[in-house]
């Protein structure tokens, strides 16, 4: 992927989206080890002792979906306190954000938390 001139590595621990916290810590951690470009991991990051965790592990840049919609201040400070490596990523479904790993469509449309967090 560095090769072909990506920034990043775009991870999705996907267990951890629907399990609501870290599902595959050990396979993300070994993903750290092998790979010398910046790596983005969005799923099952719902507070900020996740997202310390993450970052300090060596995560470059945190994507934040579900608790974008239910918890907008943990985003808003999460970005205050670590700027620059913390974004949201909408997934939509019919104009309707999706949450938990796609298990649900909440009642917010993508264009209201892109707008939210502008």
């Amino acid at each position: 992927f560095a090769a072909q001139g990506f920034e990043y590595l775009h991870v999705v621990d996907l267990d951890g989206a629907f399990a609501g916290k870290p599902m595959n810590a050990h396979a993300v951690e070994a993903m750290l080890k092998a790979v010398t470009m910046p790596v983005q991991l969005g799923g099952g990051i719902r507070d900020l002792k996740t997202i310390e965790a993450w970052l300090d592990k060596g995560i470059t840049r945190v994507i934040i979906g579900t608790a974008a919609v239910r918890d907008p201040e943990l985003v808003k400070g999460a970005a205050k306190q670590f700027p620059g490596r913390v974004a949201v990523g909408l997934d939509a479904r019919d104009g309707k954000v999706a949450v938990e790993g796609w298990a649900e469509t909440s009642h917010v449309t993508a264009l209201e938390i892109a707008e939210r967090f502008e």
